[in-house]
């Protein structure tokens, strides 16, 4: 029964410690969070196109090599 006492404690002292360390938490700006968004987006168009373009050369070659 005293180690069901002592995981319940450690509970509750682990969910205030996460409490406590949350309001020290700084979000960024919505700005911010729209700007990098928006790198993010172009740069994963980037190496899409990248990639589609490398995979229609190879598929070309390949079809070229093994007819």
């Amino acid at each position: 029964m005293e180690s069901v006492k002592k995981i319940i404690e450690s509970i509750k002292t682990f969910f205030l410690e996460v409490r406590a360390e949350t309001k020290k938490v700084s979000f960024p700006a919505k700005d911010e969070t729209i700007g990098t968004t928006a790198v993010v987006l172009v740069l994963v168009s980037i190496a899409t196109i990248y990639m589609w373009i490398l995979d229609v050369a190879l598929s070309e070659m390949i079809a070229r090599i093994l007819p």
